[in-house]
């Protein structure tokens, strides 16, 4: 297992929810990895934000941890969800409420469900 592996997999264990992203939650440098923080920060979803930016290693690394090309990338309670795309369809369908439902982690229903509203 390489560093950035064992790091990766470290992360995603010790974290219920974690994004690999492009950025920050507070600072996101792309606008994919911008929709998944936003909705994750709207729902009020506690979770580890990684910086891939900020090494080219875990940057490589994390594609080949999920076999998933591209980034963002989240995963919930060690189990790799999905992209920018498959969060956004979650999101709406409610997917993602119960994903964290079922998985113990809080969030805010109410918010969860105003973005669905918004966007019917």
């Amino acid at each position: 297992m390489t560093d950035a592996n064992a790091q990766i997999q470290e992360t995603v264990d010790g974290n219920d929810v974690v994004l690999f992203m492009k950025g920050t939650s507070e600072m996101p440098q792309c606008g994919f990895s911008s929709r998944v923080a936003g909705v994750l920060n709207f729902m009020e979803v506690g979770f580890q934000d990684v910086n891939v930016l900020a090494d080219e290693a875990v940057r490589q690394g994390i594609k080949d941890f999920s076999d998933w090309p591209t980034i963002p990338q989240l995963y919930v309670k060690g189990e790799f969800v999905g992209g920018c795309d498959i969060i956004t369809e979650m999101t709406l369908s409610g997917e993602l409420d119960t994903l964290l439902e079922t998985n113990g982690v809080p969030f805010n229903k109410a918010a969860a469900d105003k973005i669905r509203e918004s966007n019917a």
